[in-house]
């Protein structure tokens, strides 16, 4: 039996690692990155033998909030798509039952 290659049902699978679930906790556990490096950069500017090493907590600080801010727009593009759908959807029954 031959399968359709294209065909008009099929849904696009989420794969695991980009379930809403796995983004939240990324962003979660991103955060609280963001925050160590908010406590490295303070224990970095009180202690002087340590000012050399304010790359580290500063590039912790940057990756955190990219990551952070790349999972928050991707979300939020999710989020507007599906609502968009269902709006969609709902004006067509509308229109139906005129």
């Amino acid at each position: 039996m031959h399968i359709d290659e294209n065909p008009l049902f099929r849904k696009a699978i989420v794969p695991w690692y980009d379930s809403e679930a796995a983004c939240l906790v990324t962003v979660i556990l991103m955060e609280s990155v963001f925050v160590l490096g908010v406590f490295g950069l303070s224990v970095v500017r009180e202690t002087p033998e340590f000012h050399r090493y304010v790359w580290f907590p500063v590039t912790l600080m940057a990756l955190s909030f990219a990551a952070v801010l790349s999972i928050t727009i991707r979300l939020f593009r999710r989020y507007a798509h599906r609502r968009k759908k269902r709006q969609g959807q709902s004006d067509y029954i509308s229109i139906g039952r005129r």
